[in-house]
């Protein structure tokens, strides 16, 4: 018997397979499809700079580990697999085009020093000896301010879940494809199998972290979540060389520019359900956004776009620790968009509690069941 199955196979139930390894425990992952295909497959990488001994509330506490680990998680994954992760610390520029945004990052500078991130507004005059691929947005005026954040980093999606499913099974963890969780079995305030399509599974822990279908299976057991699916959408560019060197970030829109010259521009927010479909109105907009900020990407080709579902909850904290009532039982989802920042230290700290360890960061904000 394993010690520990985890319901979901995107980079929080991998992250979480992965670490419990590092602590000589087995476990089983199970995903109703293709494991790391998911909203962890889908999304752009990004990780926005977070300061762990500055935080002083369990959110920030999170992002701080998380972005702690992420560097020295991408160099083990590349010795002990071969795969370049993709990870970069690249910096982050964040711009606006308007007043109102203007103020929102002056309130987002302020805030971020205070807990000693470094951040720098730059002169939009000096802005094109940095990314030329500004000059003519500079040029024509209509860039309000620019702030530069040199701790921002980004990771390659599909590379950094290959490296952990490759490292997952190389340690022995036993990861399962197209097996979806049809029922939670309690007995005794213990969780005691779960059933499958293919056949009941068994362990001595159980973690569901299954993304935006997490709510569907603590309903059927009784326990209410604000876990919600929400479309984003993502169009990416192709370009001879790489158009500019960092994440341009402008409001909650972004454009990550990759080694290769491809360029990723999303997302979309939007609440409908479990359709994963593009649109050709999200489409166009994020190309009139990119080519907007960016004019060279007028000559470039759209490439491809496609859409993920992230878990979206009510109250924008992800859901971490024991199911209430279960002794045996654990959540780990709800991230939206900060799943792959923040899977690292969701790991450790899921480990812990696993473990039977006190968890590094209070918990107690996030816990199941809650309003």
């Amino acid at each position: 018997m394993k010690d520990c199955l985890i319901i979901g196979g995107g980079v929080i139930g991998l992250s979480l397979a992965y670490e419990l390894t590092q602590h000589g425990l087995s476990s089983c992952v199970i995903d109703r499809g293709e494991p790391g295909r998911e909203a962890s497959w889908a999304g752009a990488g990004i990780l926005p700079p977070a300061n762990l001994h500055s935080a002083t509330d369990p959110l920030e506490q999170l992002r701080g580990l998380s972005h702690q680990l992420h560097a020295g998680w991408a160099e083990a994954l590349r010795a002990e697999t071969g795969i370049d992760t993709g990870y970069l610390r690249c910096g982050g520029l964040y711009l606006s085009r308007s007043v109102g945004e203007s103020a929102t990052l002056a309130g987002l500078a302020k805030m971020l020093r205070a807990m000693d991130i470094r951040i720098e507004r730059l002169s939009l005059k000096s802005l094109p000896e940095l990314e030329p691929a500004l000059a003519p947005v500079v040029q024509s005026g209509d860039l309000k301010a620019a702030y530069l954040l040199p701790d921002e980093a980004q990771l390659r999606n599909p590379h950094h879940l290959q490296a952990l499913l490759a490292a997952c099974r190389q340690r022995g963890v036993d990861i399962r494809s197209d097996v979806e969780a049809t029922e939670l079995c309690i007995r005794n305030n213990r969780m005691v199998q779960v059933n499958t399509a293919n056949g009941p599974l068994a362990a001595k822990h159980y973690c569901i972290a299954a993304g935006a279908w997490t709510f569907q299976l603590l309903d059927a057991i009784g326990i209410r979540t604000g876990i919600l699916p929400i479309r984003g959408q993502i169009v990416m560019f192709s370009c001879n060389t790489r158009p500019f060197e960092r994440v341009f970030n402008e409001g909650s829109r972004y454009l990550v520019p990759r080694a290769d010259g491809r360029v990723l521009v999303g997302s979309t927010e939007e609440e409908v359900g479990f359709d994963k479909r593009t649109t050709a109105a999200a489409t166009h907009e994020l190309e009139q956004l990119a080519r907007g900020l960016v004019p060279c990407l007028r000559e470039a080709t759209i490439e491809r776009s496609w859409a993920g579902l992230r878990p979206g909850t009510f109250d924008g904290l992800p859901y971490l620790g024991q199911v209430p009532t279960l002794e045996n039982a654990f959540v780990a989802a709800g991230h939206f968009r900060n799943g792959l920042h923040m899977s690292t230290g969701t790991a450790v700290v899921l480990s812990q509690l696993i473990r039977g360890k006190t968890p590094q960061i209070d918990l107690a904000p996030f816990r199941i069941g809650r309003g």
